[in-house]
């Protein structure tokens, strides 16, 4: 695991790996990272008859370990059934809450990676939000993890991480969610056929 109190020069590194993961995109991963979070947005939107902050909410609780098609199929069948489904017990339990009408501000993590994911939907243009994945992870530190431990679940950890992503977006102009969904795909698109879950998002947290 990386250190959750690096040196400048470490995490300068950091910065680094995402800024050339950003450069080595084509025209159309850019893109693709663009319109990611809008389109989640309107997304989360229809899954909910209009509700934006229930359909992100639902998607952020039933992320964790979920591929992004199904992660849209479990969210739908939440709140069409109102009853939360094939997913952990945590997860489906927060999911049970936002249904109850709980605001999904007081039941995700928000320091975290399920907490800034709703925020990402939630409002694509938040200029604060990072959701690190193991993906965004491995971007920052410049390496596959693999099935390696990368402690996000620390919140010095996950902080850093997101603190590296600003930074990089604040030198290129752009919103840290652009410039992680970007990179995702780049990153995603290196892995294909070597991947175990191959769709935007399919990550753990």
């Amino acid at each position: 695991m990386i250190e959750i109190k690096p040196n400048a020069k470490t995490r300068e590194r950091y910065v680094r790996n995402i800024l050339d993961t950003w450069e080595a995109a084509t025209p159309e991963q850019t893109q693709q990272g663009r319109e990611w979070y809008p389109s989640a947005h309107a997304l989360a939107r229809r899954l909910a008859k209009g509700d934006v902050a229930v359909g992100a909410g639902l998607l952020a609780a039933l992320s964790p370990q979920t591929a992004w098609w199904l992660n849209v199929e479990l969210a739908s069948e939440a709140f069409e059934t109102g009853v939360p489904g094939r997913h952990l017990r945590d997860a489906m339990a927060k999911a049970s809450k936002i249904l109850a009408g709980t605001d999904p501000a007081e039941v995700l993590p928000m320091d975290r990676k399920t907490g800034h994911f709703y925020r990402c939907i939630l409002n694509p243009l938040d200029a604060d939000a990072v959701c690190v994945d193991r993906h965004a992870h491995d971007i920052a530190a410049g390496e596959e993890y693999g099935a390696r431990e990368r402690g996000l679940g620390a919140r010095g950890r996950y902080a850093l991480i997101a603190h590296c992503y600003r930074e990089a977006a604040q030198r290129l102009g752009e919103l840290p969610s652009v410039v992680q969904a970007a990179t995702w795909v780049v990153w995603r698109d290196r892995l294909v056929g070597t991947s175990t879950r191959g769709a935007m998002f399919a990550t753990a947290a």
